[in-house]
């Protein structure tokens, strides 16, 4: 059983894969953009905690004696 379509038919497939196609790049480029967001959003967090780890104090702790 062969299917037979008219070229109005191959058209209509042909525009709703380009259709898709578009809906496709249109994700794909917001998710590019997510991306970036998140790196540039995980840079600044490194950096703050750099800086705050540079600004902890060490107290000293006692040492446990031996018996």
């Amino acid at each position: 059983m062969s299917t037979r379509y008219t070229k109005a038919d191959l058209e209509q497939i042909v525009y709703k894969q380009l259709d898709n196609l578009n809906a496709m790049h249109d994700l794909l480029k917001i998710m590019k953009v997510q991306n970036d967001l998140i790196q540039s959003i995980n840079q600044t967090l490194r950096e703050e905690i750099g800086q705050f780890k540079e600004q902890q104090v060490m107290y000293p702790t006692r040492r446990k004696s031996k018996s």
